[in-house]
This record gives structure tokens, sequence and C-alpha cells, in this order.
């Protein structure tokens, strides 16, 4: 039985190793890049154009170049028959945290539109190397399709291939795909860029956009959402912004929104007087009932924040919004993997509590 059972497997691994053969690969440079604030931009997979380098290393702010080179919330789209998908990636750390799966640090996640919805098809699992080469779906009919694949949160891409049958086509998406026009443009912090997800669809800003039909740009810098005006200035360049959302809190803390906030709201609003502007609170991190430290920092920076934007309500400000803390991810204290970063389940529950904003706004 042993030795039948042996045989049998080997067999199939000799057949899948063989199958994989059967694939022609193409550079994904060629397919469009969304969720970036400026199109086309250099690096095609970084999500801060190359400009920004020198300007924030002259303020002393490399770190937001270097987080700004990974690729969370960018995504492209392609359409293809293959009953089978596979991507080469190599991406530029390689980088693995002991409070996130490496899929969503540094894998690839697929949909699918299936009944004008855009439904989780597969995933591209990382190895433990720079170089991937993995399936993201398999043994399907063979029917022409609409596919969404988003890049990984917290390392970036050198380089991307799309891996079809051959025979299959592999062609530019053929849907009118966001819905809406404009991008909504959220600044935040580690939370916001996706810590910490399972998978790179399920950041909160890849839900928020497959709901609403509408391209986001995630401006979310791990440890640095600080209120920095070159950013501000890049999302001021944002070309017909539906909305912004400055989630900055986590980062930023009470002194910081007294000392830059202001002048970070009015770069987006010199340039863009009509556009709304969402200001959430940070979150109340489950472990707060415990840790007087947190509950301190979280309390001062929220009033911090409520106190600028019931300041610019008074100096006569029409078109801006504010999300409270609480319900922001539930109240069971669930929505964490280690009392401050997103589980899949807090990241659900901010997309339901700031869609209906957003859906004001838009």
């Amino acid at each position: 039985m042993t030795r039948k059972f042996l045989t049998a497997l080997f067999c199939s691994l000799a057949c899948i190793s063989l199958s994989a053969q059967d694939f022609v690969y193409t550079d994904a440079s060629g397919f469009h890049v969304y969720g970036k604030a400026i199109d086309n931009s250099f690096p095609q997979y970084g999500r801060l154009p190359e400009y920004l380098e020198a300007e924030l290393a002259a303020v002393n702010r490399s770190p937001v170049w270097e987080l700004g080179g990974n690729s969370a919330g960018l995504y492209i789209r392609f359409r293809t028959d293959s009953p089978d998908i596979r991507a080469r990636w190599t991406v530029t750390i390689n980088r693995s945290m002991n409070h996130m799966t490496d899929t969503g640090c540094k894998g690839l996640d697929l949909y699918t539109l299936d009944g004008g919805v855009w439904r989780f098809a597969g995933s591209g699992r990382p190895s433990r190397e720079r170089e991937n080469d993995q399936p993201l779906l398999e043994s399907t009919d063979g029917t022409m399709r609409e596919y969404m694949l988003y890049l990984p949160l917290y390392d970036g891409i050198e380089k991307l291939e799309i891996g079809v049958r051959e025979g299959s086509v592999l062609a530019q998406s053929s849907v009118v795909w966001p819905l809406r026009k404009g991008k909504v443009v959220m600044y935040g912090t580690s939370i916001l860029q996706g810590g910490c997800a399972s998978r790179p669809g399920m950041a909160f800003t890849s839900i928020i956009s497959r709901r609403l039909g509408v391209e986001v740009v995630n401006l979310g810098f791990s440890g640095n959402g600080r209120l920095d005006y070159e950013i501000a200035r890049l999302m001021a360049q944002v070309e017909d912004p539906a909305v912004f959302v400055l989630d900055e809190v986590p980062n930023s803390h009470e002194e910081m929104v007294k000392s830059n906030g202001e002048t970070f709201f009015h770069i987006l609003r010199d340039a863009h007087p009509d556009v709304p502007v969402i200001f959430v609170e940070n979150a109340l991190y489950p472990h707060m009932r415990y840790n007087k430290f947190f509950y301190r920092v979280v309390t001062d920076g929220n009033r911090a924040q409520k106190e600028l934007y019931e300041k610019l309500r008074k100096a006569g400000e029409k078109r801006i919004y504010y999300v409270p803390a609480d319900k922001l991810i539930g109240t069971d204290g669930e929505g964490t993997v280690d009392g401050v970063h997103f589980t899949d389940l807090g990241m659900m529950r901010y997309s339901d509590i700031l869609i209906p904003v957003l859906k004001k706004c838009l």
C-alpha cells in the first residue's frame, strides 16, 4: 500500500513539474498599475514618484521614501482564458514579520470579476527567497475572465511576470473599472499600509476600492505617518481627487497633530478647494483597557484631531467630515492581531464604518 501510494505521488509530482513547462510568461510592466498617486510614475511598482527621494532625504525623512517602495494598495488588471495562472515575482526586501503573514507582507492576491463583483480567486504564496514562481489559480474551465492582481503590502516588486498556458490569451482588461471617476487618497500609518492583513486584498484600502468601485491610493507609511508636508504636496498633485482621508493620529499623536495638522490640511485645501476631507480618529486599541500609557496617547491624539476639525469648521470649512474612534473596529476586542494592528476582521469593520461616509462624499 505504501509503495503504491509513493509511486502515485511521485508520478503526480512529475506531471506537475512537466506541466509547469507549458506556461508562457509575460512581463507585467505592460499593464497599467492602479493605486498610484501619480499615474505612470517611476519606480513602476512604487507608491512615490522618484523626485521625492531627494526631497525626503533633504529633510531627514528617508524612511518615508523607503516605505514608499512597498507596493501596498497597488494592483494590475488583465484578462485571460487560461485554465491555470501563475506568477513569477522578485521582491526587493524579502521581509518577514512576527505578527503578519508572509502572504500579506510579500505575496500576491488574485481576484476575478464574477457577476459584477470582484471575488477572491487565489493567492501567490511566497517562498523564503526573493525570487518566486507560484500558482495563482488552477484547473478552471478556461472561460475568458477579468482579473485583478494585488501586489505585496510590506515589500516591493523588482520584477513581475504573469504565466498562462500555451495557446491561451493574456490581454489588457476590457471592462470599465473603476466605476467612479476620481481617486480616494488615503494617508496614514502602518495600519493603513495594510498591517496586518493576511493577504493584500484584505487591506481596508483594497476592500473599500472593490466595494465602491473607485481607485484608492494607499499612502500609509509604517511608523512614519507623521504629517510630512512633502506627502501633502504629493497628495495635492493627484489629478481629479474625489476624497482625501487623513488617518495619521496613530503615528502623529497629540503634539504633531497640533503642530503640523492644520498646515497639512491647507496644502490639500489650497490645491483642491471643493474636494471633501475626512478626518479619522485613532482606533481604540483593545489593550487600552489595561495599558494606561496607550490609553493616554490615543485619547490625547484623538482630542487633538477633533480640536483641529472643530477649528476648521469654525473657520468656515464646509466639506470636511469626521469619523470618531468608537466602534471603528468593533467593541469586542477581536479586531487586532497584537492589540494595535488590524486582523482581517478589523479591516472589514473599519471599512464598514468608513464606507457610508465615503459614499456621502462621492
